[in-house]
């Protein structure tokens, strides 16, 4: 059996920031960023799952992750938190 990985993207609507990670525990990596974190992600809670895509292992998982950290990349993970944002009403 091999072990998925998680690409998310978090938003915060309180400071209009994103964030994007990979884990193979969304739940607990959900928690970590909302909760127990101390980290840059805890200055801009709450956050919410906007994003996901699923990989069947962490190479491919940490690929896409660079890609949305590139130039190019912002502006996809930009226009998929608009869309996420416009798709929720709010």
């Amino acid at each position: 059996m091999t072990e998925e990985y998680i690409l998310y993207i978090l938003y915060s609507y309180k400071y209009k920031k994103t964030y994007v990670g990979i884990t193979n525990n969304l739940i607990q990596r959900f928690i970590s960023h909302n909760v127990l974190g101390h980290g840059w992600t805890a200055k801009y809670r709450p956050w919410i799952v906007a994003y996901i895509e699923v990989f069947e292992n962490k190479t491919e998982a940490t690929k896409r992750e660079k890609y949305f950290k590139t130039g190019s990349g912002h502006y996809a993970k930009q226009k998929i938190v608009q869309d996420f944002i416009t798709s929720s009403g709010s």
